[in-house]
């Protein structure tokens, strides 16, 4: 798509994002209780080291409410909406390094003690078993010892024809050099309509046009926010609310750490963490129901809160390979073992001896992950509120879907130095699936003020259980395990003149 018609594509789909609203508030447009807002912004980055634009993002945001005066049981009732549609010309501005045209062909000199190569005969131990195998001819590739080892494969291939050694980048490439070793995976870095290979159907699948156009996907993420509030006054002066609609519910008293502040998932392919959680929580379809005692015995202030989710789950957006942002780089490893099991690959510096090894397909990597078992499942919490001798606390329960993939091994593989399929479970063998466990949390936090120290104490605590963690003891190389968490922020006021 050329610069000309994606300027059209993108001035068409801002004019829908600013039509939706408007037909929905329509009625009030021009009503003095309604509230209209909004904002355009840009926002451009550019990394050093030769990656140039990394982010030219711009953003239509529009905010309305519309206060209504009811009669009957509700007291006050009110709808609000948020919607925003952006452009991110970074994959058409730099499609060599994001888009379509992003990727190369790859290859690496070998890692490891050259003194431990240069000791190694002129075949390995194992040679004689792979050449008895024609399945397996050509695992070790004769320039093995050469110092740079290329892809191996024939046609210029990693593994097979339909793996060919072009649009790939390295798993980690960005953050070292592998100098000092490690294991070397290579990953398809194109758009999945471009490039198919290691997109994760369900979980890291992203088209071209999804990418450009974040919001403009099959869960209209363009509507970020769309509920209504209503409120019921009692005699004793108490009140429930509701809040049921697409929204962010946030838990907790402190910034960036999400120890009780999990109800939404995160969109870290955003820009990883540095935009601001409001505007990287992925807003979900809840019902928000909060009891409000007021003053009540030793409390000032007393509210009981009770939530269920009832849009389908979403994992955190973690980016998938070939973004500009992929947090940690995890939707880079996950595409280059995706790619591992559809098509096989090639891993270098396995195990540890600098050598280039072919893995043929279904032996190695990451099967699927199972959207199916996960986006069925609703959550559902419980949190009580209040304040106390001047000392704001809350006490919080939720029952919940990870948003933070698990990987589970233990299923059915084949052994790549053995002829034949075996389809079965091999102890600690690389092969895995992408879980989404079903946690468990409670916790607490508390405010407190300190008048000695001019400054606001925030404390944050929770225990959840059921969480799964890699661990190489086991065969199937995970474990679940409980975790506690905890953070302390101090906010201090301090002006220092010049």
């Amino acid at each position: 798509m050329n610069l000309k018609s994606t300027s059209q594509l993108t001035a068409r789909l801002f004019i829908l994002a600013c039509l939706v609203p408007m037909l929905l508030f329509a009625p009030s447009a021009f009503s003095e209780d309604t509230e209209f807002r909004g904002f355009v912004e840009n926002a451009t980055f550019v990394r050093q080291h030769g990656v140039g634009l990394t982010k030219s993002r711009t953003t239509l945001q529009l905010e309305l409410s519309r206060a209504f005066n009811p009669t009957g049981l509700f007291s006050e009732v009110s709808v609000s909406g948020t919607f925003r549609g952006s452009y991110d010309a970074v994959y058409d501005l730099n499609d060599d390094t994001f888009g379509k045209n992003s990727g190369r062909s790859v290859s690496f000199a070998a890692p490891g003690n050259p003194s431990f190569l240069a000791s190694l005969p002129g075949a390995p131990p194992f040679a004689p078993l792979i050449s008895t195998n024609p399945e397996f001819a050509g695992l070790l590739p004769p320039p093995f010892l050469t110092g740079a080892v290329p892809l191996p494969g024939t046609g210029g291939t990693i593994f097979g024809p339909g793996n060919p050694n072009e649009g790939l980048g390295l798993v980690g490439e960005d953050v070292h050099n592998f100098e000092n070793g490690g294991v070397v995976l290579a990953y398809p870095t194109r758009p999945c309509n471009i490039d198919s290979r290691g997109c994760i159907d369900g979980y890291m699948d992203k088209d071209l046009n999804e990418l450009r156009y974040r919001e403009f996907n099959s869960r209209w993420d363009f509507v970020r926010e769309l509920y209504v509030d209503a409120t019921i006054e009692y005699d004793n002066g108490h009140e429930l609310g509701f809040r049921i609609g697409r929204q962010q519910v946030v838990w907790g008293r402190t910034d960036l750490f999400r120890v009780l502040d999990v109800i939404n998932p995160v969109d870290f392919s955003r820009h990883n963490i540095f935009d601001e959680l409001e505007d990287i929580r992925i807003p979900m379809g809840i019902i928000n129901m909060e009891y409000r005692a007021g003053a009540s015995g030793p409390f000032e202030d007393l509210n009981f809160q009770g939530i269920y989710k009832f849009e389908n789950f979403r994992p955190n957006d973690l980016g998938q390979g070939g973004e500009p942002y992929a947090i940690l780089g995890a939707g880079n490893f996950f595409r280059a073992m995706n790619n591992c099991w559809d098509n096989g690959c090639t891993v270098w510096n396995f195990p540890e001896t600098g050598l280039a090894v072919d893995f043929p397909a279904h032996s190695l990597g990451i099967r699927q992950a199972n959207m199916d078992e996960a986006k069925d499942s609703h959550d559902y919490g419980f949190r009580v509120e209040g304040v106390m001798k001047g000392v704001g606390f809350s006490l919080n329960a939720l029952r919940y879907t990870s948003q933070m993939p698990s990987l589970r091994g233990g299923i059915p593989s084949d052994n790549p130095f053995t002829p034949g399929i075996e389809s079965q479970f091999h102890p600690y063998a690389l092969s895995f699936d992408i879980a989404f466990p079903r946690l468990t949390m409670v916790g607490a936090s508390a405010d407190i003020y300190s008048e000695a120290m001019k400054s606001a104490i925030r404390l944050e605590v929770s225990h959840t259980s059921g969480e799964e963690f890699p661990n190489t003891l086991r065969e199937e190389l995970f474990s679940k395990s409980d975790v506690v968490r905890w953070v302390i922020g101090i906010d201090r006021p301090t002006f220092i003149p010049f």
